[in-house]
């Protein structure tokens, strides 16, 4: 792809005799560039598609004519796309070019007019990296340049015709027959490429990357022309009332992001140089992915799917922009990471939560349609903003024994808050606890335990703890002895049954009566099951250490309901065998009341358990039978 040819006087060490060392002068070498290379580089890993052609030609005619303007006010701006049989043509009464500047700016890859002024080039000018024409050769076999300057009136026009295998010519043109400057680049199709130079897809391409521009662009065709460019942003138009311009802003959401939006915000940061709209998901965001924004750069579309415009948090919106004041990636397809676009993602952040402010305080019906979608990312705002939790708590909703409740409402009815670490640990004790008026909140859903623990920092007085078994055991009330003591044989034939699975069983009395056990099992229970699983199929010392942590492990507790009819009668079956399995179908009652995954040992005593009792069913029917036989 690359070829070194001789260019001076200077030689290479190392390329004399055989003793390897120079005796000749150095000789200097120049690359030189296969375009086809270059091209094929470009398409392939630059661009992520050749209809970028459409957007570089824009972009040259755009500055061009912005060039021109800066020496003439009052010249001319608009810009055409004409298609016919031979191609594509694109003029532009632009600030064109001089035979020198031809081979400065068109003939030097990487070179660009505007590199000079690199900080002018990002305020007034699209381009800044001076490979924007080689694009075209992306689709297109040849490229036919007709330019004459405005800065050098003197200086006759010329034509510069450049062929994808990287040669190209240069010859001056009559004067008479090019009086205005300006630019008309040609483009002759390459095999394969002509669907690109379609008239519909070409208008489609120039809508969408151009219709922002500031300058009128036709797009001409079979003799019809249409105009691809609006004359005004649609969030910066006069409407006759505000219900006027959000139903406007709707439509616009609608066509150009392809889904209705829930609402949108206005976006007007003027010292970060910015304008648009955030336009609101209607379905819940992923908040492990951050969105995409259509992203315009002086009116330019830069990207569809920009990321890195928003905070990580504000996932639930896509933003429609157009800055003057960012930097574009090389491919111009996305946003240079540097501390400007640092600024411009805390501003929009802060707006984001301005807007919610601002609903919250004056419009709460608008605030609970946006929250019944989108409360998972209220709740990522509010993790990172004490003033964001302050403001949004008496309107997230939380799942606690009280039913789903704002926070402020429940810490009323509760100071001493108690925090569940799993939604497995909430179903497991949430029924019993709000019988027993023990206030808990489910902490096991995303960001929610995050921001219990700043419950205290907002709400004085408040505590927050994390809720254990042994909280829940000491609020059950203790049954009088002489009643435990009538069970005494009950509960010890369910400590041998439960005592291989690490479940101690103890008696107490607590709503409601339909629960006739309880299933509580701490962090640390939990890990001890895991201990035994692990050292059950751990080689020998693995298998020896496991097994020294066991004396002081804590177990899980299967809490018997003195209250349930069903515990009570238990004391009345004579059969030890069948006193075994009705106690292990308590046990697997209470497992599956915690909602959590069964270990195979829990499955197997369910459907143990199970074909005992239709045993004992069918026997007892059989037995029936022949009774009344």
């Amino acid at each position: 792809m690359v070829k070194s040819t001789p260019d001076g006087a200077r030689a290479g060490s190392g390329q004399g005799g055989g003793s390897g060392q120079g005796s000749g002068p150095d000789q200097s070498y120049s690359f030189q560039v296969d375009l086809r290379g270059i091209v094929d580089l470009l398409s392939h890993h630059l661009y992520s598609s050749p209809r970028v052609y459409i957007r570089e030609l824009l972009q040259n005619a755009v500055d061009a004519v912005t060039a021109r303007k800066q020496l003439d006010p009052l010249a001319p701006t608009a810009i055409r796309f004409v298609i016919d049989e031979s191609g594509l043509r694109i003029s532009d009464p632009g600030i064109g070019l001089t035979e020198s500047d031809v081979h400065r700016f068109l003939a030097t890859i990487g070179h660009s007019s505007k590199r000079d002024d690199i900080e002018g080039a990002r305020r007034e000018f699209l381009g800044q990296f001076g490979i924007g024409l080689l694009a075209c050769f992306t689709v297109a076999e040849t490229v036919r340049v007709v330019t004459r300057s405005a800065g050098d009136p003197a200086a006759p026009p010329v034509e510069w015709l450049a062929a994808a295998d990287g040669t190209y010519s240069l010859r001056s043109l009559d004067p008479e027959d090019h009086q205005n400057p300006g630019t008309t680049v040609h483009l002759t199709p390459r095999a394969g490429a002509e669907p690109w130079f379609a008239p519909g897809r070409v208008l489609e391409l120039v809508r969408d990357y151009g219709s922002l521009l500031p300058y009128e662009v036709t797009v001409e065709a079979n003799g019809a022309g249409l105009r691809a460019t609006d004359r005004r942003p649609v969030w910066q138009r006069n409407y006759a009332s505000p219900a006027q311009r959000r139903a406007a802003l709707f439509e616009y959401g609608e066509r150009v992001l392809g889904f209705t939006p829930l609402d949108v915000i206005d976006l007007d940061a003027e010292l970060a140089g910015l304008s648009g709209v955030a336009f609101v998901l209607s379905q819940p965001g992923n908040p492990a992915e951050s969105s995409a924004h259509r992203v315009y750069l002086k009116g330019m579309l830069l990207g569809d799917a920009v990321r890195g415009l928003l905070p990580d948090w504000a996932f639930f919106v896509r933003c429609v922009i157009d800055t003057d004041s960012l930097r574009p990636t090389a491919s111009r397809e996305g946003l240079y990471e540097d501390e400007r676009l640092a600024i411009v993602r805390d501003s929009l952040g802060d707006r984001m939560r301005d807007w919610l402010t601002e609903i919250a305080a004056e419009q709460p019906e608008r605030l609970a349609t946006f929250l019944s979608v989108h409360a998972l990312g209220v709740k990522a705002m509010a993790r990172h903003s004490p003033d964001m939790l302050r403001i949004m708590l008496p309107h997230l909703l939380f799942e606690t024994t009280d039913g789903r409740v704002p926070l402020t409402e429940f810490a009323r009815n509760h100071p001493a808050v108690r925090v569940t670490a799993t939604v497995e640990e909430f179903r497991q004790v949430a029924a019993t606890a709000a019988a027993q008026g023990i206030g808990v909140v489910n902490g096991g859903y995303t960001y929610d335990a995050e921001l219990l623990a700043l419950l205290p920092s907002i709400l004085p007085g408040v505590t927050v703890t994390e809720l254990d078994a042994d909280a829940v055991t000491a609020a059950l009330d203790l049954v009088d002895p002489a009643d435990e003591l009538a069970l005494a044989p009950v509960l010890a034939a369910a400590r041998i049954a439960l005592d291989p699975l690490s479940c101690d069983v103890i008696l107490r009395a607590f709503h409601p009566v339909s629960v006739p056990a309880l299933h509580l099992d701490s962090r640390g229970a939990r890990n001890e099951r895991t201990r035994v699983d692990t050292a059950a199929d751990a080689a020998e010392l693995w298998g020896e250490i496991l097994g020294a942590l066991e004396a002081s492990a804590p177990r899980a507790q299967l809490v018997l309901n003195h209250h349930s009819p069903v515990v009570r009668r238990l004391s009345r079956i004579g059969d030890p065998a069948f006193l075994k399995t009705a106690l292990e179908s308590l046990y697997g009652q209470a497992l599956l009341m915690t909602h959590r995954p069964l270990r195979p040992a829990d499955t197997a005593l369910l459907n143990r358990a199970f074909g005992e009792f239709l045993s004992w069913a069918t026997r007892h029917a059989a037995g029936e039978s022949a009774g009344e036989a």
